[in-house]
């Protein structure tokens, strides 16, 4: 491989990182809802903090990742608010 080509691939690399590490913007008419999301399919940073992405959920229904909703609809899907994610996740978290 030529040196153009190494310097291409690793600005490509670079700039594709970048890009899947931006933060979802919040949707104008939606909220976060918790609880809900299916396994890599969540918008952004879990309340854990061992991500910072969309897409790297792991398992379906944690309650700590989130996906944007239609305002007034996360109750109806069985999600949380934040704030009760975060005393689920501390609950969750004392139990062991």
């Amino acid at each position: 491989m030529n040196q153009r080509a190494i310097v291409a691939a690793a600005a490509l690399a670079l700039l594709s990182t970048a890009a899947l590490a931006q933060p979802v913007a919040p949707k104008a008419g939606h909220e976060k809802c918790f609880g809900i999301t299916k396994a890599g399919q969540n918008d952004c940073a879990n309340i854990s903090g061992t991500h910072s992405c969309a897409g790297q959920s792991k398992t379906d229904g944690n309650v700590a990742e989130w996906k944007y909703v239609p305002a007034g609809t996360c109750a109806t899907l069985k999600g949380l608010t934040i704030d009760q994610a975060k005393a689920k996740v501390a609950a969750d978290s004392k139990k062991g």
